[in-house]
């Protein structure tokens, strides 16, 4: 078989093995015994001024507190802005939601903060210190807010929180600053501990991260960090490999396929953080089955002033909050391709109006761009195919020759030959289409982690470009497209090779059923574009050859 055929089955073997790399592999199922923190059974809330229970002093992580985060109930604050839906609670001063209103998971606003979790669970912004019994009266005693309700809308505004032990000499104070600087996903938490004056570090704690997803079977949240310019991501696995990670951290906190949830200190890193995973409960579902979330804890010597950004892995948005933030998005080893292929269809977006038809748009101006690419590659296979009957000459008259027969030398001599005085190179055809390559895989990678998609819809049936078209339409046509473009391209295969290779299509068709709508519609039109300019070609040349009989 000749390397054409190879050639085009690598490259289907790697565009299948890419494709099932960056798509979401099922969850494993969870241990008959876990050991995370929600092993431990919710405690039962104490009558109302009633004194903690006591705890041991020692230490301060996340483990230690889960046992005991007990308290009495307490009232909800709300803050609005035109992006989120902020609800805190005294009890711990803590955040109990934060949805985000552009972003819709369900029939409601899509939720970050993961509900109906259990007592012993600490919620996002707890703080401990470095004594358990501080850190349990931290954790669930009742502060009092500056305010009882937030409306921000686009502005900038704070909260605060304070809360007094006359028995301990305990105080401790968080402010929360929405929206600093215009950054509509963002929050500044300013914390202090101190015991009759004297300061105690603290310790934030997140718990459970990031709720977006229904079904949990495909929610995979993974501890991320980024380290002396070196992006890192952790599974549950790495995380109970190991939890801890230290030094000079420039952001630190959890991801799932769209949504981060991350602490950004800025110019002074992150000394130590601490990751934890947690499998909670699903209520009603059978045992054994839990969802599964990673939390973390950022820890500092003394008070803390430290954003936070809960938001979207949206492109300029976070470029517009921190540079390095960008690197949270997994574009792959094609970034440097991927970026300006994102930027330019977000150009065209704001002529269009709709994703589905700004892929179309996009993917013309791509075909336009790699125009003399193909036409070069199409014409050197019009040139080997008219070479054929020559070609074939000369291989049957070496035949009767073994492959290590040194008479064989002579047969690729006189192909050489043959290709020089016809002004042919044999592999002009096939290095075209392996320096469009790079744009294919860079297309597949945007298309499978822009946001801009999620939720987005084309026309007709397709309601979301992130997902796979239900009915397999798009796919099927794809796939006819690719047969038919098959059946145009010069092809120097004898009649058997030529059966093999026109099975492609239908692996690319199969291949192509579950992935995103959006992808397969850039692979159809770019189908399109091709048998488009193969018949141009054609027309240009003559008309096609015959094929081998």
């Amino acid at each position: 078989m000749e390397k054409r055929v190879f050639l085009a089955i690598f490259l289907s073997l790697v565009v299948l093995t890419v494709y099932q790399a960056m798509m979401p592999k099922p969850a494993p199922p969870p241990p008959a015994a876990t050991t995370s923190t929600t092993a431990t059974p919710p405690a039962t809330s104490p009558a109302p001024g009633a004194p903690p229970p006591p705890v041991e002093s020692g230490g301060t992580g996340l483990t230690d507190l889960a046992t005991s985060l007990v308290g009495e109930n307490g009232r909800d604050i709300v803050v609005d802005t035109d992006s989120v839906r902020a609800v805190f609670n005294t009890a711990g001063a803590t955040l109990r939601s934060w949805q985000l209103k552009r972003y819709r998971e369900g029939d409601g606003a899509l939720e970050l903060v993961p509900r109906n979790l259990p007592n012993n669970v600490p919620r996002p912004f707890t703080i401990s210190t470095d004594d358990k019994g501080l850190s349990l009266r931290l954790a669930t005693g009742i502060y009092e807010p500056s305010e009882s309700q937030l409306s921000l809308g686009r502005n900038a505004g704070a909260l605060t929180f304070r809360y007094r032990d006359a028995g301990t000499g305990l105080n401790a104070t968080k402010t929360f600053h929405f929206q600093p600087d215009g950054h509509e996903y963002m929050l500044r938490l300013d914390a202090s501990v101190d015991v009759g004056g004297a300061a105690h570090p603290v310790v934030v704690h997140w718990g459970p991260a990031l709720a977006s997803g229904v079904d949990p079977s495909k929610l995979f949240p993974r501890a991320i960090l980024l380290r002396a310019g070196d992006i890192q991501r952790f599974s549950a696995a790495d995380v109970r490999a190991q939890p801890i990670h230290q030094g000079a951290i420039e952001f630190a906190g959890v991801e799932d396929h769209y949504f981060l949830t991350t602490a950004v200190p800025g110019a002074t890193p992150i000394a130590s953080v601490e990751y934890h995973p947690i499998d909670l409960p699903i209520e009603g579902a059978p045992p054994g089955t839990a969802r599964h979330f990673i939390g973390f804890d950022v820890k500092h010597t003394g008070a803390v002033t430290l954003p936070f950004y809960m938001g979207p892995k949206e492109l300029d948005t976070l470029r517009a909050v921190d540079a390095r933030l960008v690197d949270a998005i997994d574009f792959g080893m094609f970034a440097w391709l991927v970026v300006p292929l994102l930027q330019a269809l977000k150009w065209v977006h704001r002529f269009v109006g709709n994703w589905g038809w700004s892929i179309v748009v996009l993917t013309i101006l791509i075909n336009l761009v790699i125009f003399p690419l193909r036409h070069r590659s199409m014409v050197s296979m019009r040139k080997m195919q008219a070479m054929q009957p020559e070609i074939k000459a000369i291989q049957e008259r070496y035949a009767k020759f073994k492959i290590t027969d040194p008479e064989r030398q002579k047969m690729q001599q006189e192909m050489m030959a043959l290709y020089k005085q016809k002004g042919v190179n044999p592999a002009s055809g096939c290095v075209p289409m392996l320096l469009t390559m790079p744009v294919l895989f860079a297309f597949y990678a945007m298309l499978s982690v822009a946001i801009e998609l999620r939720g987005a819809p084309f026309f007709g049936w397709i309601h979301d470009l992130s997902k796979a078209d239900p009915y397999w339409v798009w796919p099927i046509l794809m796939g006819g497209t690719m047969f038919w473009q098959q059946k145009m391209t010069p092809s120097q295969m004898d009649p058997v090779q030529q059966k093999i290779f026109l099975f492609l299509p239908l692996l690319f068709t199969f291949m192509f059923l579950a992935a995103p709508a959006g992808l397969v519609i850039y692979w159809l039109v770019s189908n399109l574009a091709a048998i488009g300019q193969q018949t141009l070609t054609n027309r240009m040349l003559g008309g096609p050859l015959p094929g081998p009989s």
